[in-house]
């Protein structure tokens, strides 16, 4: 496969960021987290102006080589045909919601974001925004170049080992 651009979607907690971090390490490239780019503070509470976060990451993808993850549809459909390869986390809303659980282990149950993002990552499936499960389902079926589509965290794990075998 041809990784010299990829791009990476799914669910909140499905390994986006793992995956993208140990991707980009080894192929030493920049790695993009749209979530960077779509939030104004790392409350993940005040959203970027959508213009200026779709001019950011567009110059993000007119690099020459790139790791790019996010759950947001309406940023990757922009980025794909950029893509020289395109990776789906596809793991059950359940796994996400103990991955952000693990993640999120020194907020407060009580926390509201997190009450509010534990919500919005399990209803992935039954979205119809941008960000859902049948918006990166069309992306994945759409795109022509090379693709992955993983579904639990033993595919991830997997595949994030071929990588460490060939450095």
């Amino acid at each position: 496969m041809d990784f010299t651009r990829t791009l990476i979607i799914g669910n909140s907690g499905s390994g986006k960021s793992w995956l993208a971090e140990r991707l980009a390490r080894h192929l030493q490239v920049p790695w993009v987290d749209l979530d960077s780019i779509h939030w104004l503070s790392d409350e993940h509470s005040i959203a970027r102006p959508r213009g200026e976060a779709l001019a950011m990451a567009r110059i993000a993808a007119s690099e020459e080589r790139w790791v790019i993850e996010g759950v947001y549809g309406w940023m990757a459909s922009e980025l794909v045909h950029r893509a020289t390869a395109l990776i789906w986390l596809c793991i059950e809303d359940e796994e996400c919601l103990v991955n952000i659980r693990q993640r999120e282990a020194g907020r407060d149950d009580k926390d509201e974001l997190l009450i509010a993002l534990l919500d919005w990552a399990g209803s992935y499936r039954m979205r119809d925004d941008s960000s859902g499960f049948a918006v990166h389902q069309r992306l994945f079926e759409g795109f022509t170049g090379s693709k992955l589509q993983m579904k639990d965290r033993t595919e991830v794990m997997a595949f994030a080992s071929t990588m460490r075998r060939t450095n």
